[in-house]
């Protein structure tokens, strides 16, 4: 008998029409626009390079996110239906609307840094880790919505608690307890915002460009390292070293943040 679990069954859209998860992903991208445009203004930036800049970003993590999926994780499945991995719709084995269930935070960080890159060269004029010392704040922020959107969908589940406490997905149609991993990531990234969030108002870090971007990067995926020791594998896919494809996509990335985080000591912003 699960006496303290939580049973799990939110409505996936209000109103009928409005789905909680694209919700968050709406809040998300609020969010992270209003941050930016306090830092904007702060920092004398037209206010129109950040209309653009949010453009960049939302193209940048959807594509990249969705490719990120489709070759990280279920390219065995698109390589033999290519024409769905760009459509919200999936043709076989009858043809049925779907929106875009499969989006990988990986793929999405790849996707963000290229579209970044470009827009630093290209509209503000000002060295790449500059713009991702800022951009941090946001993906930091917009991380916490979207995965309570992936608990919206009872999706990104963890595993079996095998006691009382956890989460009953009824969506799932389960009557046991599952460990809430799309609340601890969730609440993971909310305390990488508040350090990151600190160190760039409250401390000189982001007049060394790139320590803010290597402490969030290094944050970021040492939690999403962590939580995947709760997590069912998105793919079976759990290797003879105890890690699945999420943990060995995320050990180069905490190394990258680490890299930037140490050597940001020696790199002034001019």
């Amino acid at each position: 008998m699960n006496l303290v679990a939580i049973t799990w069954d939110p409505p996936i859209a209000l109103f009928g029409f409005l789905r909680l998860y694209s919700l968050m992903f709406v809040i998300a991208f609020a969010l992270g626009y209003q941050i930016m445009k306090q830092i904007f203004n702060d920092e004398k930036i037209e206010i129109e390079k950040l209309d653009k800049l949010l453009m960049w970003v939302v193209f940048a993590t959807i594509l990249g996110a969705r490719l990120g999926h489709v070759l990280f994780y279920d390219w065995a499945y698109f390589s033999q239906r290519p024409e769905e991995i760009l459509l919200p719709f999936k043709f076989r084995p009858v043809f049925r609307f779907t929106g875009f269930a499969g989006l990988a935070s990986h793929g999405a960080a790849i996707g963000i840094v290229t579209a970044l890159y470009f827009f630093s060269k290209k509209i503000v004029k000002k060295p790449l880790l500059y713009l991702l010392d800022r951009v941090s704040l946001t993906i930091a922020c917009g991380g916490v919505f979207v995965r309570l959107g992936n608990l919206m969908n009872s999706e990104i589940i963890g595993y079996p608690t095998g006691t009382d406490y956890g989460f009953i997905f009824k969506a799932l149609g389960e009557n046991f307890a599952r460990h809430p991993t799309q609340l601890y990531e969730s609440f993971g990234y909310l305390i990488v915002f508040l350090i990151i969030y600190y160190m760039f108002w409250k401390t000189k870090a982001k007049e060394k460009l790139g320590l803010i971007f290597g402490v969030f990067f290094a944050l970021l995926w040492s939690v999403r390292f962590v939580v995947e020791f709760f997590k069912e594998a998105q793919v079976d896919e759990r290797s003879d070293w105890f890690l699945n494809t999420g943990q060995w996509l995320s050990v180069p990335l905490v190394l990258v943040g680490l890299y930037f985080t140490l050597s940001a000591k020696k790199t002034q912003k001019k």
